[in-house]
């Protein structure tokens, strides 16, 4: 079965400095994430150099559109082989775009 290819674009970070300064303890290396930033997912892997925690929100959602998949959640997006979704990082959460790459 041939697979698609899913491009991942890096399209917001929103920062809770509320949050931060109340519940997180200081720390040096945050996100390497830069906003316009893109990934290439081939054949539903994750691209060697994204974040393995965001990976794990977003996997199951990239694996569906190399399939061939789409539709979530019944009309969620106007392109039905794409989804928008934010890594776990309650304090500065990242909003990914996926589509899919119809691989010919």
């Amino acid at each position: 079965m041939s697979m698609n290819d899913v491009r991942i674009i890096a399209m917001r970070q929103t920062v809770y400095d509320d949050l931060m300064e109340r519940f997180e303890n200081p720390i040096e290396h945050t996100c390497d994430v830069t906003i316009g930033q893109e990934w290439i997912s081939i054949g539903g892997r994750r691209p060697e150099d994204f974040c393995p925690s965001a990976w794990e929100v977003m996997r199951p959602f990239v694996e569906s559109l190399a399939r061939g998949e789409g539709n979530f959640f019944d009309g969620w997006m106007q392109n039905p082989m794409s989804a928008m979704i934010s890594c776990n990082d309650g304090f500065r959460p990242v909003s990914f775009y996926l589509e899919a790459i119809t691989n010919s």
